[in-house]
C-alpha cells in the first residue's frame, strides 16, 4: 500500500511539474509578425497593434508573458513560408480560411475582417460578378488571402500583379499601373492614409471574404501551448477593462 500511494504522489507532482514547465514554453515560441496596421506595425521602434497587444495581455494571463522585443517582423510571405515548414512557428494576424484550415492550428479569434478589391475611383471600375474581376490587372501581397481568394474565383495569373509591401501597392494603384488591390479594408486604408494620399479617392468596389483573424501555429507545435494561449485570449475578453466592458475592447478601442 505505501508504495502505491508513494506512486501515486510522483505521479501527481510529475504532472504538476509538467504543467508548470508548459507555462514556461508559451514565450519559446518564434512568434513572426508582418506590418499589417491596425493589428500589428511599428512606429518609433515600438511593436504594437491589436493583435500584438492581445498576445502579450493573453500570454500574460497564461502565466507566460510574450515580449514585443522578441516578435520577429518578417514580409508575410517569409513569415508564411516559415510557419508552414517549420515547427514551433505562430505567425499573425492570419485570416481563418477553409483552404488554410488545415495548414496550420490556432487559437483566436483576435478579431473581424473584410478582405476587399479596392479601386481608385477615377478609373470608374466596375465589379458585379467574380467574372469581372479578370478584366482588371489585380495588386495582391504573396502569399495573402487577398491573393489566395482571387486565384480560387479563377482570376488568371497574368492578371495578377504581386508584391512584397503594402507601400508598392498603394503606389501603383493610385497611378495607375493596377487597377484593382486585393487586401484587408482597414489595413488597406491606413496605408493610403500614411501614403498621404485622401481614402476619400478610393473605394471598396467587391468584397471578397469576411472573417476572422487568428494566431496560426505550425503543425509541430505542442496542442498544450495553443491551448494555453487560447485560454489566455479567453480570459482577456472576459476580465473588465478600465476605459470598456472588458480588456479585449479597451485593445480595440486604442486602435479602432
Amino acid at each position: 500500500m505505501f508504495h502505491i500511494k508513494g506512486a501515486i504522489t510522483t505521479l501527481v507532482l510529475s504532472l504538476f511539474l509538467s504543467s508548470l514547465s508548459y507555462g514556461n514554453e508559451l514565450n519559446k515560441l518564434t512568434f513572426i509578425t508582418e506590418s499589417y496596421p491596425p493589428y500589428n506595425f511599428e512606429t518609433s521602434g515600438l511593436l504594437k497593434g491589436i493583435a500584438v497587444d492581445l498576445l502579450i495581455a493573453a500570454s500574460n494571463k497564461a502565466g507566460s508573458p510574450v515580449k514585443r522585443g522578441q516578435i520577429k517582423v518578417y514580409p508575410w510571405a517569409r513569415g508564411y513560408r516559415a510557419t508552414l515548414e517549420e515547427p514551433n512557428h505562430v505567425l499573425f494576424a492570419t485570416t481563418r480560411t477553409k483552404e488554410r484550415e488545415p495548414l496550420f492550428k490556432w487559437a483566436g479569434p483576435i478579431a473581424k475582417t473584410k478582405i476587399v478589391l479596392l479601386a481608385k475611383n477615377d478609373n470608374d471600375v466596375k465589379i458585379n460578378t467574380p467574372e469581372d474581376i479578370a478584366k482588371y490587372t489585380v495588386g495582391t501581397i504573396r502569399d495573402d488571402v487577398g491573393e489566395q481568394l482571387v486565384k480560387a474565383l479563377g482570376v488568371p495569373d497574368a492578371s495578377i500583379k504581386p508584391s512584397s509591401n503594402a507601400d508598392s501597392l498603394v503606389k501603383k494603384l493610385n497611378t495607375g499601373r493596377v487597377d484593382l488591390w486585393a487586401y484587408e479594408e482597414n489595413v488597406a486604408r491606413w496605408f493610403i492614409k500614411k501614403n498621404g494620399l485622401q481614402n476619400s479617392d478610393f473605394s471598396t468596389v467587391y468584397i471578397l471574404k469576411e472573417a476572422e483573424l487568428f494566431y496560426a501555429f505550425s503543425q509541430k507545435t505542442s496542442d498544450d501551448l495553443i491551448n494555453q494561449l487560447q485560454k489566455g485570449i479567453d480570459e482577456v475578453k472576459k476580465t473588465k477593462g478600465q476605459i470598456s466592458d472588458t480588456l479585449y475592447n479597451d485593445i480595440l478601442s486604442e486602435y479602432l
